[in-house]
């Protein structure tokens, strides 16, 4: 295999984990702040408060993005499989 053909498909895993991973990150990362917020004026000061919310968030985004999900991955499946054999030689 060729350097550069695993340089590019190593890039491009990478940037679509991150592409799929970010907004559920994002919407963690929001709920823990507003919750945190929440506890800071009423000072209540239960570290296993944040874990459910955020929990609940994550898997929220994730169920409604999974059709955007499924279809990154698709088309990342498809390219991968593509270039693979037009560097092989072999045609589809």
């Amino acid at each position: 295999m060729d350097t550069a053909l695993v340089i590019d498909l190593s890039r491009d895993t990478l940037l679509l984990a991150i592409k799929i991973v970010a907004p559920a990150l994002m919407v963690g990362m929001a709920v823990g702040l507003f919750i945190s917020l929440m506890q800071t004026i009423t000072s209540i000061q239960e570290q296993t408060l944040t874990l459910v919310p955020k929990m609940l968030a994550v898997v929220g985004t994730l169920l409604l993005l999974l059709p955007w999900i499924l279809n990154l991955l698709l088309d990342f499946a498809t390219g991968l499989f593509t270039r693979l054999t037009s560097f092989a030689g072999l045609s589809l």
